[in-house]
């Protein structure tokens, strides 16, 4: 596995859904690529003018959000990586602690 240098994150990039909203089979030119992934490493940090380091906003396990085109993509093993500056990501998937509503109250 690698380890990601200063802010930088490896992202395991999800699968994109392969068919349209009306259930046609998209081909791989036609898919979107994925803007989602799990976080499969982290850096130490981001070192500072001021030489203090400061800590990666994600963790390993997250599901992030990335730019279309962003990071580096790096293929290990077979796999698809991205390599991705922590300060590029636009956001974390973050669960829903609320129980789902089972029926209205009267």
């Amino acid at each position: 596995m690698l380890k990601p240098l200063s802010g930088r994150v490896l992202v395991k990039p999800l699968k994109s859904e392969a068919k349209s909203s009306g259930g046609i089979l998209l081909p791989d030119t036609a898919q979107k690529r994925p803007q989602e992934g799990k976080v499969v490493a982290v850096g130490e940090g981001k070192v500072l003018d001021n030489g203090q380091v400061e800590p990666i906003p994600v963790k390993v396990g997250d599901i992030v959000i990335y730019p279309e085109y962003g990071g580096t993509e790096v293929k290990l093993n077979d796999e698809e990586y991205l390599l991705i500056d922590s300060d590029s990501l636009l956001a974390v998937r973050v669960p829903d602690d609320k129980p789902a509503a089972k029926g209205k109250k009267k």
